[in-house]
């Protein structure tokens, strides 16, 4: 696709000098971003680059301490979302805050649903708005279903329409592909493309070059709270802009494996669950990294989490070393070693309302208690040990992880399990939300995890870290395992074909 010519449009938005300052942390230091009509301009940068407080800067959660923001040419103050809204700014936000017992059409007009003439709301319009909306971003569901009926993925999608109820002339979009399938990310590219021709103008954040490359204009780089760099998309570099981000070259070659694979210390035999998956076997050794590759729905994290002691299989067993053994709960599985890191690390992984050490210590009260008191300076000990390993970006370890970056959020959740000192660990989606600097360094833990015989389950939808860190992949399709890949055999046509159930298409 060709890219367009900078704009000779004025800017839709402005940002000039803008400087927003926490307690122990500059998150924003003067810093000046314009958006034009009819393009997409690209915000990257590492986790606490400082990318999610100007989103709040826009939306008007936060205000800022120095700058102020223009819109087609006024001068605006954001005393809230609220006025943002109403200014023509709206965010499609990563992790979609949306009310399960209401329904699709109520969240997506929620706050502005539209009346009749004796004020009340008229349902019969908002049903019908919601399904133009749904039906324009290519979401086939009916605006009457409640959100709890919904999948992740069309979740997200509601999200997405949600945010194009309201006119806007700007709008944000965070992370928008995190949890949509290759389709739905399609579909996504070309309501883009929609917006563009409509002449809104775009801020899209997102850790995927890729998606950088195949859809912005311009971009903008951030750096430790700063503007490092910025220009038209086509005039630079993933290595560039990484060098930007980092502010030094990162090798995008993963780690390589330099330790033997040890003795088989777990095996699954015809793992089945009446709705999720079916007859699932395989084994693990020690110091393996396993790899599960598939789809949206392919039944991975479902798998994991019936390993886990989440769910209960509806057959099969499962064997941790020599004994077969019976998993009740999380904590059955703790106690023999298996800990699971989950995709969603909001609701699954993290208290979000508790300080980082004390996420990290939870788990392991038995190394940092005695006679039943809990010691503080093991605590510390124990997160700084673990945060430290993973280059956690926090202003200290007594902040609360609600404060934190998403990708930083997912770091307190691995250092959290890591800590137990696990036989077996599983990664779901370890990297999902995480930048590229932050991806090697948890692609390295990993890598020295198993070194020192840990064994890994990392289910992974990106295709170079399942080939890139992977000793052996399973591929799973509607709940069932249909392919299983030893090192030397992985490729991305290889796990597509087999992923998607394309039959006498392989690429040799």
């Amino acid at each position: 696709m060709l890219k367009p010519a900078p704009s000779m449009n004025p800017a839709s938005l402005s940002l000039n000098r803008i400087s927003k300052v926490f307690p122990g942390v500059r998150a924003l230091s003067s810093v000046s971003i314009k958006l034009y009509p009819g393009q997409v301009t690209a915000l990257v940068g590492e986790n606490g680059a400082g990318k999610s407080t100007l989103v709040k800067v826009l939306t008007g959660i936060y205000q800022p301490d120095e700058g102020n923001i223009e819109l087609d040419g006024v001068t605006q103050t954001f005393a809230s979302p609220i006025d943002a809204a109403r200014a023509g700014i709206t965010a499609i936000h990563q992790e979609t805050v949306l009310f399960d017992e209401l329904s699709i059409a109520e969240n997506i007009f929620i706050g502005h649903a539209p009346r009749n003439r004796f004020g009340l709301i008229d349902w019969r319009t908002m049903n019908r708005r919601a399904a133009e909306l749904l039906d324009r971003i290519g979401a086939t569901v009916n605006p009457a279903t409640l959100l709890r009926d919904l999948g992740i993925a069309n979740k997200h999608l509601v999200a997405i329409a949600r945010a194009l109820s309201v006119d806007a002339s700007v709008v944000i979009m965070d992370e928008p592909t995190a949890a949509l399938s290759h389709k739905e990310i399609e579909e996504l590219y070309q309501l883009v493309e929609q917006l563009k021709v409509a002449g809104k103008a775009i801020l899209f954040i997102s850790h995927k070059f890729d998606e950088i490359f195949r859809i912005a204009d311009r971009y903008s780089v951030f750096r430790d709270g700063e503007l490092v760099g910025e220009g038209m998309i086509d005039q630079t570099s993933s290595g560039k802009l990484v060098e930007l981000m980092v502010g030094r070259s990162v090798d995008s070659v993963f780690p390589p494996r330099t330790n033997e694979l040890g003795e088989e210390i777990m095996r699954v035999d015809g793992f089945s669950h009446p709705t999720e998956f079916e007859d699932i076997s395989f084994t693990l050794r020690r110091g393996e990294i396993l790899g599960f590759y598939g789809l949206v729905g392919a039944g991975r994290s479902e798998l994991m989490q019936a390993l886990f002691g989440v769910t209960r299989p509806s057959a099969g067993s499962l064997q941790m070393g020599v004994e077969k053994i019976v998993i009740d709960s999380p904590a059955d599985a703790i106690a023999r070693g298996l800990v699971y890191v989950p995709e969603d690390r909001g609701r699954q992984g993290a208290i979000t309302g508790l300080p980082i050490v004390d996420n990290v210590a939870l788990p392991s009260l038995s190394q940092t208690s005695k006679n039943g008191f809990v010691r503080m300076a093991r605590e510390f000990a124990l997160a700084r040990q673990y945060t430290r390993r993973l280059e956690l970006k926090a202003a200290a370890l007594d902040q609360n992880v609600a404060q934190l970056s998403g990708g930083n959020q997912q770091k307190v959740v691995i250092a959290k399990w890591l800590a137990t000192r696990p036989t077996v660990i599983i990664l779901d989606e370890p990297t999902k939300g995480i930048d590229i600097g932050s991806k090697a360094a948890v692609h390295a833990f990993m890598r020295e995890l198993a070194s020192q015989g840990l064994a890994v389950i990392m289910v992974s939808s990106e295709i170079p870290e399942i080939i890139g860190m992977a000793d052996r992949v399973i591929v799973m399709r509607e709940g069932r395992a249909v392919g299983a890949f030893e090192r030397d055999e992985l490729s991305p046509e290889a796990l597509v074909v087999a992923a998607a159930g394309i039959e006498d298409e392989r690429v040799a």
